[in-house]
């Protein structure tokens, strides 16, 4: 263990001084958080993904709607590679977020509060999406049909949920807070990850990097290097995390005042729903595009809300197809060993053709325009490049970090333009509903 971690943290977990047996602990712990997946998902499809999906679907059959919806969440690519190949926990955390959402879509808003909290301190990457559920339980639940009095009980009793929470969560490390802090937030990582999640930094630093080549100039220390770590841009302006928290709140802002201000004397309870579920899409696709240091995974965070909405409504289902392909192809790069390319490939084919099958099952006619299909086509040739192409002429140990770089900036565009879209989309929103403007499709 490294010895820089606190005693009072290794007594709280039992967590042996012996290498081999912390080893051993933490291997029991991953294999346990490993079936915990299948648990909290599995429930998940009992307790909270019907209410959703029938809240949720439209004037899709209720009961093709769940099947469909939940088949698209168990099966999701994303999850099976990053948590059964990778390794990792993330489909038992969604499992938490989905039963948030679904005691929200039954009217519970305190035990919604307290899973979102509890989920919020089980991995904190999940603030992306916190400013949504204070905004929408602020102004439908606290001051939704209120006098001041019942609104500061109502508020009161958020707070004793929260709070209470978070002192059993870090009350056992009052002693050592600024280092737990120091390493859920860790700004001495740099901007971007080794390999770069596909957001406006990917961009922002291909384009850095092009200008350096333009011009001549050396860099001190490169962003493709593969290295966690803290560097300057070489000829544009670099960024601290002040200037993308900065910018994540600024292109958050339409959206919660959005949700905000819909008057709930217009709008059903499946509109608030699906304008709910929306937000959390739009803000965490904001947080991934603008956050500091974002890890590529992140993506599901996206992805995973908003097929919830795909069951019910026929845009949603063609964004959740668009997202999901570039999504699940910005996760190959974890999946790097030679042996698995086959493996992660079929993967992606298989799930994104019964995704496409199965929503046509509930939404008649075309999904993509044409210049999202010509986008989405690029895919294969990717690929082809990556795995084929970039050994074939001679580029693997000149440029080793190119295919990644081209991965990563292919599916950024996508990212981008998605969030764009979507989002135009959701300002225009009307009764709950997407305004879908009429284009040429293919």
């Amino acid at each position: 263990m490294d010895e820089g971690y606190p005693s009072s943290m290794d007594r709280w977990f039992g967590i042996p001084k012996n290498i081999d047996a912390a080893t051993a602990v933490a291997s029991a712990f991953y294999k346990c958080k490993h079936w915990c997946i299948i648990g909290a998902i599995s429930s998940n499809s009992e307790l909270c993904c019907p209410q959703p999906f029938h809240r949720l679907r439209g004037n899709a059959n209720p009961s093709r709607a769940i099947l469909i919806g939940g088949a698209l969440l168990l099966g999701n690519a994303g999850l099976l590679m990053v948590d059964h190949i990778h390794f990792q926990y993330n489909g038992f955390l969604f499992g938490v977020l989905l039963l948030s959402i679904g005691a929200l879509m039954e009217n519970r808003p305190l035990q919604a509060a307290l899973l979102f909290a509890v989920l919020l301190n089980l991995k904190h990457i999940f603030i992306y999406v916190a400013p949504v559920y204070m905004v929408y339980l602020l102004r439908f639940y606290c001051l939704r049909d209120f006098t001041i009095g019942q609104a500061l009980v109502k508020l009161i009793k958020l707070g004793t949920i929260v709070l209470g929470v978070c002192l059993l969560s870090f009350g056992p490390f009052y002693e050592h807070i600024p280092q737990v802090l120091s390493r859920l937030f860790p700004f001495k990582r740099g901007l971007t990850h080794a390999y770069w999640a596909p957001n406006i930094w990917a961009l922002y630093n291909t384009a850095d990097k092009a200008l350096a080549v333009a011009l001549g100039r050396v860099a001190k220390a490169s962003s493709t290097g593969g290295l966690v770590q803290t560097f300057e841009h070489t000829v544009l302006p670099s960024i601290s995390p002040a200037v993308t928290f900065a910018l994540t709140g600024l292109f958050m802002v339409p959206i919660l005042l959005k949700l905000w201000t819909l008057k709930t004397s217009q709008l059903s309870s499946v509109s608030l729903g699906r304008c709910f579920v929306r937000a959390i899409v739009l803000c965490g696709c904001t947080s991934f595009l603008f956050g500091w240091h974002v890890h590529e995974k992140a993506i599901l965070m996206v992805l995973i809300p908003l097929t919830l909405l795909a069951v019910g409504n026929a845009n949603d289902a063609r964004w959740t197809i668009f997202l999901g392909v570039l999504a699940h192809y910005s996760l190959f790069p974890l999946l790097f060993k030679p042996e698995l390319t086959l493996v992660k490939i079929s993967l992606h084919v298989v799930y994104t053709a019964l995704s496409v099958l199965l929503l046509k099952l509930l939404h008649r006619g075309t999904f993509f325009r044409t210049m999202e299909f010509l986008y989405l086509a690029g895919f294969p040739i990717l690929c082809t490049y990556e795995h084929v192409v970039h050994g074939a002429i001679g580029l693997r140990e000149r440029l080793p970090f190119l295919p990644l770089l081209l991965t990563s900036v292919y599916c950024a565009v996508g990212v981008l333009y998605f969030w764009v879209s979507y989002q135009v989309s959701f300002l225009r929103t009307n009764g709950g509903e997407m305004v879908t403007e009429k284009k040429k499709t293919k």
